[in-house]
């Protein structure tokens, strides 16, 4: 989430006024990170919220970067009166350049908070900085349509992005026949699950990886919902799916591998504006989470899984420190312990996640 907060301290910041109970300016959100974690000199450079995620996608080189961009990219004054905004600046945006992030998911619940005319200009901003997109569109065909990454000398991977109303997605937001908006589901069912599938059908040719990327659930709690569970299992069994990425909760929960395939229910935020703000302390949000996903590109499934733990200071990613990267470490441990999924610490850098193969892998095949 590069809005907000984080937006007021990059170069060229939107207008800083908001529409909330609890303040009137995002400059008001700086000010509380600051008086926890002490002064941000303003303003910063754009790789500066990065920090140390970038030496870690320099060490790990990663194929492809994807990410759930929990903001609208606009200059709009067109807000929905929901009681939480988020924007970035376009000019602001260009961070996400300096991440070399590829491609986008904005199938969730703040990438409308600036009405339709935002939606339209984020999608015309990322695109002019050749950043691919998925889960919102101009119109509904565009907003069903999965983003394809080339990787080079490996094949393709094909990314399908959708929201659920049950992570605070208005219904009125879904996109239509030339109305601007969101890949919303309307619920987990068969039906939702045989939408995705031939979707997914449609663009998939052998070969591919594909990946799908859903908002769900509320932001708090580890609980993973029967019906969650299932459509999970239903996009593998009847999809092909290799990865499942789930997002909304604001912290890290279980994670499953079924069939030799990896479905995150909840990855957590990467980055957020919260710091200093009280409530929910028990779940350490201030902790964030890289995820290193190696898939074999012969068989679709999951080779390898290694998880960089690092810490949201002064809206900044930092290294975790030791007993940090121990207490997610065992977090995770305990809610993924049902699942046959086991998370152990190698470093204060790195976590490394097991599990039982049901089908084994190709030890010499190529990771994407």
């Amino acid at each position: 989430m590069i809005g907000r907060g984080v937006d007021q301290i990059l170069p060229r910041p939107c207008a800083p006024g908001l529409h909330e109970d609890y303040v009137s300016s995002a400059i008001a959100y700086v000010e509380f990170a600051e008086q926890v974690s002490g002064p941000i000199r303003r303003p910063v450079g754009l790789d500066y919220i990065w920090g140390v995620a970038l030496d870690r996608l320099r060490e790990r080189r990663p194929d492809a970067r994807i990410v759930n961009l929990e903001t609208s990219v606009t200059h709009s004054e067109d807000y929905e009166p929901k009681g939480i905004n988020y924007r970035v600046s376009p000019a602001n945006a260009e961070c996400l350049r300096v991440a070399g992030i590829d491609c986008c998911v904005v199938a969730n619940n703040h990438v409308l908070d600036w009405g339709r005319s935002g939606l339209v200009e984020t999608l015309d901003t990322l695109d002019r900085m050749g950043v691919r997109t998925t889960g919102a569109g101009r119109n509904d065909n565009e907003a069903r349509r999965p983003a394809i990454l080339d990787i080079a000398g490996k094949g393709k991977a094909i990314l399908a992005a959708f929201a659920l109303p049950n992570s605070g997605a208005p219904p009125h937001w879904a996109a239509g026949g030339e109305r601007a908006g969101v890949n919303l589901l309307p619920d987990l069912s068969a039906n939702s699950a045989a939408l995705a599938r031939d979707l997914l059908r449609s663009v998939t040719r052998a070969g591919d990886v594909s990946i799908v990327s859903i908002h769900w659930g509320p932001n708090w709690g580890y609980e993973i919902p029967d019906e969650q569970r299932r459509f999970a299992h239903r996009l593998i069994d009847e999809a092909g799916v290799s990865v499942v990425h789930g997002h909304s909760s604001h912290h890290a929960k279980a994670i499953e591998v079924y069939r030799n395939r990896l479905i995150l229910y909840g990855c957590g935020d990467f980055l957020n504006d919260y710091e200093g703000i009280g409530g929910y302390e028990e779940y350490r949000g201030d902790l964030s989470l890289m995820f290193f996903v190696d898939i074999d590109v012969v068989s679709g499934d999951l080779a390898a899984l290694e998880l960089s733990p690092l810490q949201i200071r002064r809206f900044r990613l930092e290294p975790a420190a030791p007993a940090d990267a121990e207490w997610i470490a065992q977090r995770l441990k305990r809610e993924s312990a049902s699942f046959g999924v086991r998370v152990k610490e190698t470093s204060a850098q790195s976590l490394a996640v097991s599990w039982p193969s049901t089908t084994g892998a190709e030890a010499n095949s190529a990771p994407l």
